[in-house]
């Protein structure tokens, strides 16, 4: 079993990658709406930036900020995941419920979270939003919804057109495809 390091380090920046068990699952973009609600519910209750986020079918990328004096990723996660399974249907909570069993941290549906890996937002948040195209799932960044690069734009920060078009096959990068 892989032990993570986990860097408690007050007001730091940290880039997380959450994974569903089911890896075949569209679960997270199925119900985006009550992950948006998991996270700001999670935020209003223990605030924390987010840097940087991207959410695909099965797993999600965030570069999270917390405030000063504040080290307690592992709380934040711990509620973030709990909001977000209390709004699963009934079916989804059954089918997940054999996967319970084997968790390390008993969340019904996500796997483990390899804590505490630091990032420096900028360089992080880049190669994160381009995880869309990178699995095939569009063939141009501003084409996946579930990004912080929409944010990026708004904010002047990078253009629409941002890394051009990759044909069609052209996006396996090295992680796996489902």
């Amino acid at each position: 079993m892989v032990r993570y390091r986990r860097n408690f380090v007050p007001g730091r920046t940290y880039f997380f990658t959450a994974t569903l068990l089911n890896r075949g699952s569209h679960l997270l973009v199925e119900r985006i709406a009550a992950l948006r609600t998991a996270f700001r519910t999670a935020r209003k209750e223990r605030p924390f930036a987010i840097d940087a986020v991207v959410v695909l079918p099965d797993h999600l990328h965030v570069i999270m900020t917390l405030p000063s004096g504040d080290a307690d990723f592992s709380g934040r996660w711990r509620r973030i995941k709990a909001i977000f399974t209390l709004r699963w249907s009934p079916q989804e909570k059954r089918y997940y419920t054999i996967a319970r069993a084997s968790m390390r941290y008993g969340d019904a549906g996500f796997g483990n979270i390899p804590f505490g890996t630091t990032a420096t937002s900028r360089g992080t948040s880049i190669t994160s939003i381009f995880n869309p195209v990178k699995h095939g799932l569009v063939s141009r960044v501003q084409d996946w919804p579930h990004s912080s690069f929409h944010r990026y734009v708004r904010d002047g920060l990078l253009p629409q057109d941002w890394a051009g078009s990759v044909k069609e096959g052209g996006a396996g990068f090295g992680e796996r495809n489902g």
